[in-house]
């Protein structure tokens, strides 16, 4: 008999022997899973508008989990996307219904991961020792947008095809890089048969492996440092209390998750997913409006020519990145503690402003 066959006394199941044989073969003790995953929790994220960085990795595999069902009958092809998108959405058993839930996850998606990255912007968390998390941070936040943007886009809709039109002309206007990062972008100078598929493959294999590398970066990071200390009124930094990461905190994550599963299941049912006319390229729409999150851009290319708004556009995202540095430069020079959170309000009201603007008016 072979040695490298599991076998149990008398023909029935040994728990004790399942146990060794595991054992040997996995050499992590329970005691040495709690303490790694148990790991002290800071009082102030039983708050549940602290907790914004397990919601969009929930809403993630939601995505992960719906996209994979929609790749089933999906068909990345300029002359068939638009039916197959039609045929899950009116004939397949459910297809209206998850593919719903994948457009209302990759709205609360993006919203969430906003949401997020502004609680840790204005809580300072992004200070020593934790500025290569905010930068990971911020290549997270700019995968989330693009895949929105890309996804938007499968579709084939009159709006989402002259959508992914403009966007490829914004791309040209890049300096240096702008037209290749269009020809790369859309597989020639304008749409094509060939932009179908390089969204596609961006969309469902490219962003997701590496939103997937960074978000595990993300996470060793926040384990190797631990989460950011608020200390609650009254307390100090040293005096601030903790709870446990299991079940406390797992528990709290759960709630959340079955809160948004509501949420989304509503949202899908009364608010479906709907097809909008067929893509025309002989047809240009009156009124060209990007989804809700590109509002702002879309408002800021309005309001000076193309390249200069493409040029400051990458220079405030560019200064996002390294705004740990920046910061850390401007309370040395200004002398100001909170220097950073009087600009984060301003910018904040500037972008409301913006996508309110863009929101209500028609062009």
């Amino acid at each position: 008999r072979s040695p490298n066959i599991l076998t149990f006394p008398h023909g029935r199941l040994d728990v004790v022997s399942a146990r060794q044989w595991l054992a040997e073969r996995v050499p992590v003790s329970g005691d040495q899973l709690r303490e790694l995953t148990n790991e002290p929790v800071p009082n102030h994220l039983k708050k549940w508008w602290f907790c914004l960085g397990g919601t969009p990795a929930y809403l993630f595999i939601i995505q992960i989990v719906t996209g994979i069902l929609l790749a089933i009958y999906y068909q990345p092809s300029t002359s068939t996307a638009y039916d197959s998108v039609a045929y899950i959405t009116h004939e397949v058993n459910f297809g209206w219904y998850f593919r719903s839930l994948h457009k209302w996850a990759a709205t609360l998606m993006i919203a969430a991961v906003i949401l997020h990255q502004m609680r840790v912007y204005f809580t300072s968390a992004y200070q020593r020792p934790r500025e290569l998390n905010w930068v990971i941070g911020m290549g997270l936040l700019m995968c989330t947008l693009v895949i929105g943007f890309t996804g938007y886009s499968l579709v084939v809709e009159q709006l989402s095809y002259w959508g992914a039109s403009v966007g490829g002309n914004i791309a040209e206007a890049t300096p240096i890089i702008g037209p290749f990062v269009k020809n790369l972008l859309l597989g020639g100078e304008t749409y094509n048969e060939h932009t179908l598929s390089r969204f596609f493959i961006l969309h469902a294999a490219v962003l997701p492996g590496a939103m997937i590398v960074m978000l595990i970066i993300h996470i060793a990071f926040i384990r190797l440092h631990g989460v950011t200390e608020i200390p609650e009124d009254g307390e100090t930094q040293a005096e601030s209390r903790h709870f446990n990461f299991f079940p406390d905190h797992v528990l709290t994550e759960l709630m959340i998750g079955l809160v948004l599963m509501i949420l989304l299941s509503a949202l899908a049912t009364f608010l479906p997913a709907m097809m909008g006319p067929r893509a025309d390229p002989l047809t240009t729409p009156e009124v060209i409006k990007p989804e809700w999150w590109f509002y702002v851009s879309f408002r800021w290319l309005k309001l000076f020519s193309l390249t200069t708004a493409v040029i400051s556009s990458g220079f405030i995202v560019g200064a996002m990145f390294l705004w740990p540095w920046i910061d850390s430069a401007l309370r040395r020079v200004t002398g100001i503690k909170d220097i950073s959170i009087y600009i984060g309000i301003l910018a904040t009201l500037a972008l409301i402003g913006l996508t309110v603007w863009e929101a209500v008016v028609a062009h």
